[in-house]
C-alpha cells in the first residue's frame, strides 16, 4: 500500500516522524527543516480526512523523563506548521482515550517515546551482569506490549522517519506487526529517501562518482568497499587523506592519523586498482598551525607537512582533481565535507566539491548529498536546492548504502 492511494477518511493515523529538532537554551526551534519535511504526510491524513496520531522522538534520555527533551516545547510550532491545532499527550503509553477522542481534521502530539525503555528495547542493566540475557528477553516483550499499545490508538500505521529507520524500535519497525499489509505504509519522505538510495545503488547511470569525507577510515569501510563493486570514481577526501598520506610513507605532522588503519589504507588502494576504480586522493592540502579559524596557514603536499601543522582543508591542486573526477558524472554520491568547513577560512575544498556537483546536476546528473556534514555544508553554501536530493537520514542514509536492510522500510515492505 502506498501513502498516495489510501484515503484516510474516518481512519485514524499513527504516524512516527522525526522531530528531533535542535532547540535552544529556551526550548525554542533553531531549526524546522525536519517539521517541514513531514507535512506533505500529515496533511494528506488531515486533508483526507483523517484524524492524526504524532510521534516521535528528541535527544537521547535512555528511557528517563527529562523536561528539556519533551516534544511539548515544539507542540504549538507544530501546530503552527500544520495550520490546526494540535492536542498534546504527556504520557504516550496512556493516550488511549485522547486518540479514540479525535475528530477527522484533529490531531495529536504523543510525548517523546524514548522517555520509555521500551521504545529503544534496551536492557537497563550491564552487558556484564548474569542477568543480562534474561533482562534483555524480558525488554523485548516489553517492547512488544509498549508497540502493541501504540499500534492500538490507530487503523493505520505510516512511518516517515528516515532518520531512524535503521534502529528496530518500537515506533520504527515492531508496531509494524501489529497491522497488516493494505494497513502500513511509507510516508512521502521515506518514500522518496527509497528512492533516492535505489537511484545509487539499483538505478545507476554512469559514470557513477561517490565523495566520501570525514576524519576516520574506519567509520567508512563498509559503505566504502560495498561501493567499490559499483563506482567508477572514488572521491577520499577529509581527515581520511592523511592517513592515506602517512601509509604511503608521507610525513602528516599534527594532521589526524589513524595509525591503526595505514594497512586498511593500503588494501583500499590495491582493490580500486584491482577492480579498476579511479581512487582519487589529496595530493595538497592547507596547512595550518592550530586548530582555528586565525590560525597561519600554508599550502603543502599532503606527503611532506611541516612539524607542528596539520592539514585543515583540500589544497587548490586537490580540488582540481576532485572537480574533474565529478564533471561528467551521471550519477553522484556524497558524504562527508573535504575540509573543517566550519572554519570560514576552510570551507574552499568543500565549496569546491559543492559546485563540481550542481554543475553535473545541471548537466543531468542524479546527485544524492547525505550525512549530516554534507547537508550542513551544502545548507551553509545556499546550494540544496540545486543538487538532486539532500537525504534527512544520516545513519540510515549510510546503512542502506553500505548494503543493510533497514529495519523500518522492511516492516513496511516484508523485506
Amino acid at each position: 500500500m502506498t501513502i498516495d492511494n489510501f484515503d484516510f477518511k474516518g481512519k485514524k493515523a499513527i504516524v512516527r516522524v522525526d522531530f528531533n529538532v535542535p532547540l535552544d537554551e529556551n526550548g525554542n526551534i533553531t531549526d524546522d527543516t525536519r517539521i517541514r519535511g513531514a507535512l506533505p504526510t500529515l496533511k494528506k491524513i488531515l486533508n483526507d480526512g483523517g484524524s492524526l496520531i504524532i510521534m516521535s522522538h528528541m535527544g537521547k534520555p535512555k528511557g528517563k523523563v527529562n523536561p528539556k527533551m519533551s516534544l511539548s516545547q515544539i507542540k504549538d510550532a507544530v501546530a503552527k506548521a500544520l495550520g490546526t491545532d494540535v492536542a498534546f499527550a504527556p504520557d504516550c503509553a496512556a493516550a488511549g482515550d485522547m486518540a479514540a477522542a479525535l475528530k477527522p481534521g484533529q490531531a495529536l502530539l504523543l510525548e517523546n517515546l524514548r522517555f520509555y525503555p521500551e521504545e529503544e528495547g534496551k536492557p537497563t542493566i550491564d552487558k556484564a551482569d548474569p542477568n543480562y540475557d534474561a533482562a534483555k528477553k524480558e525488554m523485548k516483550e516489553r517492547q512488544k506490549d509498549f508497540a502493541k499499545t501504540l499500534a492500538s490508538y490507530a487503523d493505520v500505521y505510516v512511518n516517515d522517519a528516515f532518520g531512524t529507520a535503521h534502529r528496530r524500535h518500537a515506533s520504527t519497525a515492531v508496531i509494524a506487526d501489529y497491522f497488516d499489509a493494505d494497513h502500513k505504509m511509507l510516508g512521502y519522505l521515506m518514500e522518496k529517501e527509497v528512492k533516492a538510495v535505489d537511484n545509487i545503488l539499483k538505478d545507476i547511470k554512469r559514470p557513477f562518482t561517490a565523495i566520501m569525507g570525514g576524519s576516520k577510515v574506519s567509520t567508512k569501510i563498509g559503505i566504502i568497499e560495498n561501493l567499490m563493486d559499483k563506482v567508477d570514481n572514488l572521491i577520499l577526501c577529509g581527515g581520511m587523506t592523511y592517513t592515506f598520506a602517512k601509509a604511503q610513507g608521507g610525513n602528516v605532522g599534527l594532521s589526524i592519523c589513524e595509525t591503526d588503519k595505514l594497512d586498511l589504507a593500503l588494501d583500499i588502494m590495491k582493490k580500486a586498482k584491482e577492480k579498476g576504480v579511479n581512487l582519487v586522493l589529496g595530493t595538497d592540502c592547507v596547512a595550518a598551525d592550530a586548530y582555528s579559524n586565525d590560525a597561519n596557514t600554508q599550502i603543502c603536499s599532503v606527503m611532506d607537512i611541516p612539524e607542528g601543522w596539520e592539514g585543515l582543508d583540500a589544497g587548490p591542486e586537490t580540488r582540481k582533481r576532485f572537480a574533474d573526477a565529478i564533471r561528467g558524472s551521471k550519477t553522484i554520491l556524497w558524504n562527508g565535507p573535504a575540509g573543517v568547513f566550519e572554519f570560514d577560512n576552510f570551507t574552499a575544498g568543500s565549496r569546491a566539491i559543492a559546485d563540481a556537483v550542481v554543475e553535473a546536476t545541471k548537466d543531468g546528473a542524479f546527485s544524492l548529498v547525505g550525512g549530516g556534514d554534507s547537508v550542513a555544508c551544502v545548507n551553509k553554501f545556499g546550494l540544496a536546492d540545486e543538487v538532486s536530493y539532500v537525504s534527512t537520514g544520516g545513519g540510515a542514509l549510510l546503512e542502506a548504502i553500505e548494503g543493510r536492510v533497514l529495519p523500518g522500510v522492511a516492516a513496511i515492505k516484508g523485506e
